[in-house]
């Protein structure tokens, strides 16, 4: 097996994760990620970090399973990070899962510019051009990879050079809590869809109510009311990410008793 660094997140498959960090090992394992991957465990965020520095021809399936089983991907845009065919790999699988999982696409530009990125200019430009001199017979992948790295991209993001005043760890801190920001949006939006609907209801329910005033329309009303409350409160507990030890210790409680 050829030796190579490419990419990204948790140090055992088997654990469960939220975030998938995909990166060139070469540029930015020992610095810039590994500084990323601690500031969200720190936050309690689970992430698959891959840490094997042999690599073959072929992603391993269980890159492709850890990149399918993530809420959110961070991919890491370095210098080199196009040299590598396993980085480039990741980012097609990247955006597969966006389109059929919804997975939220975090690009990190660090010290390169976005520009060349998405337009394949710079360090990219030269890393293409050996692609396409070795894969000259496969051509439709090295044209796949030029359109994921574009489409990724053009993401919102974040760019390391965009203010020469902030430093690195900074930096670092500010992607960690976008990325918490963004897993929490993720996991509330079935309950924001839910609330939506039972407040929809409960505004019909009302004017129902206002129209022929008896006590079934009210009850029926008060139900729907209170529904949206619980939901809310379940809401804001799930965006507060407290751990299920944290919820079994309100057992008991009347908090408790009402919305679990």
């Amino acid at each position: 097996m050829s030796k190579s660094s490419s990419s990204s997140s948790s140090t055992t498959p088997k654990e469960t994760h939220e975030v998938f960090l995909s990166f060139r090992g070469d540029d930015t394992r020992k610095k810039f990620t590994s500084h990323l991957n601690s500031a969200l465990r720190r936050l309690d965020i689970k992430t698959y970090i891959d840490d094997n520095l042999e690599r073959g021809d072929e992603i391993s399936h269980a890159l492709l399973k850890a990149i399918e089983e993530a809420k959110l991907s961070v991919i890491v845009f370095s210098k080199n990070y196009a040299n590598s065919k396993w980085c480039l790999d990741e980012v097609v699988k990247i955006l597969e899962c966006r389109k059929s999982n919804r997975q939220v696409i975090l690009p990190v530009f660090y010290e390169v510019d976005p520009f060349h990125v998405r337009h394949q200019r710079g360090s990219y430009a030269e890393a293409f051009a050996k692609h396409e001199e070795r894969y000259a017979n496969k051509m439709n992948m090295v044209q796949k990879w030029r359109d994921a790295l574009g489409e990724a991209a053009n993401t919102s993001g974040w760019d390391s050079l965009s203010n020469i005043n902030r430093t690195e760890s900074e930096l670092v801190e500010e992607i960690a809590k976008d990325v918490m920001q963004k897993l929490n949006y993720v996991d509330v939006s079935d309950l924001s869809k839910q609330i939506t609907k039972l407040e929809q209801l409960a505004e019909l329910q009302l004017q129902y109510y206002k129209t022929i005033s008896n006590y079934r329309n009210k009850e029926s009303y008060e139900a729907t009311v209170e529904r949206i409350t619980e939901l809310k409160m379940i809401r804001s507990i799930r965006m507060l990410r407290l751990e299920p030890e944290m919820i079994s210790y309100m057992e008991g409680s009347e908090a408790y008793e009402r919305f679990f």
